[in-house]
């Protein structure tokens, strides 16, 4: 889903009418009643490879050396050929994981709270008055930067740091505009 606000469902298409209420159904247990909800969005779906580059070049790292070490060494049990496959469903398992773990994510502002839900195995979900939010804050790797994506960071009062992350969003200062839009909109009543 883009992150954009809610549009009214005549201007939405029809296959995005469908993802969104998917969306909202999924999250429906999350929402309080009469809670509006003005944003409602997932992780860039690069999320997936970005978040494991780190370990499938370490993966990569190890198979290519156990390939190498086969051939310098024959008496080894195995050939490179088996340390290339099992390498390559390594990775493959890793890919996996990142991709349910992108499933799982999604991030929500409502007219009252930020929430952010995540984890596969152990579910986490993080929500925070917007009246308690004292500072957002976007900051951009280099992996982010290069394709327009970024973290969002919520910090509260009497908090060392901050307390959540909207991790690999699109269009990050454009979602922290309409956070703090609704921080200033909501909390002044």
């Amino acid at each position: 889903m883009s992150p954009t606000t809610m549009e009214p469902r005549a201007a939405q298409s029809a296959p995005a009418v469908e993802a969104a209420e998917e969306e909202l159904a999924g999250i429906a247990h999350l929402l309080q009643p009469g809670e509006t909800v003005i944003l409602l969005l997932k992780p860039s779906l690069l999320f997936v490879p970005l978040a494991s580059v780190s370990s499938l070049l370490g993966i990569a790292m190890v198979t290519f050396f156990f390939a190498w070490l086969e051939r310098r060494f024959p008496a080894l049990p195995g050939s490179d050929h088996m340390f290339i496959a099992l390498g390559i469903l390594c990775g493959a398992v890793r890919l996996l994981w990142q991709v349910l773990e992108w499933i799982t994510r999604i991030y929500v502002l409502t007219d009252r709270r930020i929430i952010r839900r995540k984890g596969v195995v152990r579910v986490s979900v993080f929500e925070c008055p917007l009246g308690n939010v004292q500072q957002t804050a976007v900051l951009q790797s280099l992996r982010e930067r290069v394709f327009f994506l970024g973290t969002l960071c919520f910090a509260t009062a009497g908090a060392a740091s901050f307390i959540a992350l909207w991790q690999y969003v699109a269009n990050p200062f454009e979602v922290q505009r309409t956070v703090a839009d609704a921080i200033e909109r909501y909390t002044r009543r």
